[in-house]
């Protein structure tokens, strides 16, 4: 099986979902993995397929016909998992009010440290009681073996203070 990432994008309206998956399902594929969500209007996501290498060119003729609907982007994916070395994986909350460059700040801090993350949820929402705009945020990321996790939190740590942000590593 060949895998393929698509990474959709278009006005939201009912049946965005299903194009895809009809699209997908029509031509033998697999519907992996995704990752979807409505931003500001906007329907946005990533999806993992995987298909017969022989039905792979129909199948991304098929998703390019969605144009107008969607913009679709056809990325081949990496049929086996990456090696690495022993890794660990973390998870990191963050809460606080909202400003520009919380995400800029923490993922600075976790690429000195040669983490990769692997998945971020972010939200801005309003503060209920205070005014003004909370911005949350979950993630996860791998942790190389020759990672120094005191290093680590000691710098997430004085993070935190600068920004004045609730940081909490698991």
């Amino acid at each position: 099986m060949t895998t393929l990432i698509l990474t959709v994008a278009g006005a939201d309206r009912p049946g965005l979902v299903a194009a895809v998956a009809d699209a997908v399902d029509a031509h033998g594929g697999n519907w992996e993995n995704s990752r979807l969500a409505e931003l500001a209007g906007t329907f946005a996501g990533v999806i993992e397929v995987s298909v017969a290498p022989e039905r792979v060119a129909e199948l991304q003729a098929a998703l390019r016909a969605l144009t107008g609907l969607l913009t679709v982007t056809i990325h081949t994916g990496s049929d086996a998992a990456p090696t690495r070395a022993a890794e660990n994986s973390i998870s990191l909350s963050v809460l606080g009010n909202d400003r520009a460059g919380i995400v800029h700040e923490i993922s600075g801090v976790l690429n000195t440290h040669a983490l990769s993350i692997t998945t971020i949820d972010t939200e801005t929402r309003d503060a209920a009681m205070a005014g003004g705009r909370l911005f949350e945020s979950t993630v996860t990321a791998t942790v190389p073996a020759s990672a120094d996790l005191d290093a680590l939190r000691t710098d997430l740590e004085k993070l935190a203070t600068e920004i004045q942000v609730d940081i909490t590593l698991a």
